[in-house]
């Protein structure tokens, strides 16, 4: 394909997008910027947007997605709460996982990966249920770190678009990949941003301590 075609494709995109669809995204951007300046409203924004989203492809007859997507919805509203915790309690800082979380890391991603391959296989009309089932497996393991502030979230979260560019590509959603592209670079600058933030309270600790 030439890139005529690909601009063609995109511009059909496009038109072809509901508000919903753009409201869904729009959403989705802002949660990655504010979660990128590690800001709590990333998950009322994503909870809202996660709705939509959830509401679209219902409407698409996407069953399969859909119930993907309630997961993304309970770990939003998990970590929520998670960093708010009780009142009279600081917030959750961000930290990189420990070797426990690590460990239950990996479990997520290759016990969801083999699950939802399963589940695509048998159950749905998916003709890359190993490429889907890795995206999918790998964004679940960055959320799980995202809602327990761990730096590591954002390695996991660019693995998983990592492997969603082409696949978005492959089903001519050019749109949707361009969207996967943008949010790529975002959690990229995020890793470093939540670098900054972590040498910045060990400094200050440091401080305290010297004090």
């Amino acid at each position: 394909m030439n890139l005529q075609h690909w601009i063609q494709l995109f511009t059909e995109q496009l038109h072809e997008t509901t508000l919903w669809e753009w409201a869904a995204v729009l959403l989705g951007v802002a949660e990655v910027l504010l979660a990128k300046v590690n800001n709590i409203w990333l998950y009322p924004t994503g909870i809202a947007g996660t709705f939509i989203g959830i509401y679209i492809l219902l409407m698409a007859g996407l069953y399969a997605e859909s119930v993907l997507n309630v997961y993304y919805l309970v770990m939003s509203v998990y970590g929520w709460i998670y960093w708010v915790k009780k009142r009279n309690q600081a917030p959750v800082k961000i930290t990189w996982s420990t070797r426990r979380e690590f460990t239950i890391t990996l479990f997520i991603v290759f016990a969801g990966w083999a699950i939802l391959y399963v589940l695509l296989k048998r159950f749905t009309t998916s003709n890359v249920p190993v490429w889907d089932a890795l995206v999918s497996s790998t964004a679940w393991a960055g959320m799980w770190l995202l809602a327990r502030r761990k730096i590591e979230n954002w390695i996991w979260l660019n693995i998983s678009n990592l492997f969603a560019i082409p696949l978005l590509c492959y089903k001519q959603l050019i749109l949707f990949s361009a969207l996967t592209l943008f949010l790529f670079v975002v959690a990229f600058f995020g890793f470093f941003d939540w670098l900054a933030i972590i040498k910045k309270d060990k400094a200050g600790e440091g401080i305290l301590l010297v004090q």
